[in-house]
């Protein structure tokens, strides 16, 4: 099997899952494609940025059809974080990526412990969500994101759950939030871009329906609590292989 075929299998399983996340997957195309394609700035990050924008979209379409998407605060948030995601793919072309990558796992560390700690009680599920924290947050997140190159999704889906969003609402919100800001966050990219435009259209054709099954797979079977059970095991799975990775580098 060659590397073209292992890449659009590959991509269609992280597709799948982050599309029940409402992530976008760049958060584990980034790994994930640098295992082919070697130059991070050029190849790997414009693209996963591309496929994120299109994953979360499609996400977002399966979320819509069941009703949980809440446009209100999803808008507000896409708007904040394509503001900021720009900002953020200039500044890795000036900042050490040490101090990135840094930054990036003692974020995800707190987060995955913060997933994993048992509910305090039944009132917490009926505290009112924090949409302004919420949009404070979103911000620096985008900036984070951008200068990473995985897109806004990854760090705030997990602080909109903690902020009293239902998990399920959150995945939704986050799918249109990470839309917009993922397609912004390529504008420092475009002058320097090297992607082959037959593989992009393949990873982005699997990556659509692939992001499209897995919103329709949460929106219809996977309960709230579990989500977030899940996404706290995917945050352990991809920064350990994304740790592997940079120490063999």
């Amino acid at each position: 099997m060659n590397d073209t075929a292992l890449m659009a299998i590959g991509l269609a399983v992280l597709s799948v899952v982050s599309g029940m996340l409402g992530l976008g997957v760049a958060f584990a195309a980034v790994p994930f494609l640098g295992f082919f394609l070697h130059d991070l700035m050029h190849e790997v990050q414009p693209l996963s940025l591309f496929l994120n924008g299109v994953t979360a979209l499609f996400s977002l379409f399966g979320f819509a059809r069941s009703g949980l998407v809440e446009w209100r605060p999803a808008i507000l948030l896409a708007i904040v974080t394509t503001v900021f995601a720009p900002a953020g793919a200039w500044l890795a072309l000036h900042i050490d990526a040490r101090w990135l990558w840094a930054f990036y796992f003692v974020a995800v560390a707190y987060l995955a412990w913060r997933m994993f700690l048992p509910e305090k009680s039944d009132a917490t599920s009926t505290v009112e969500p924090n949409l302004r924290m919420a949009l404070l947050l979103a911000a620096p997140i985008a900036i984070a994101a951008g200068m990473l190159g995985v897109g806004p999704g990854f760090l705030l889906l997990p602080t909109l759950i903690l902020l009293g969003y239902e998990p399920k609402h959150a995945a939704a919100i986050n799918a249109l939030a990470v839309t917009p800001p993922s397609f912004s966050a390529l504008i420092p990219h475009l002058a320097t871009a090297r992607v082959d435009p037959a593989l992009g259209a393949l990873l982005v054709v699997v990556g659509a329906m692939g992001g499209f099954v897995g919103a329709r797979i949460t929106s219809l079977y996977v309960p709230g609590r579990r989500l977030k059970q899940a996404f706290g095991v995917l945050i352990v799975v991809m920064t350990a292989y994304t740790l592997l990775q940079i120490l063999s580098t």
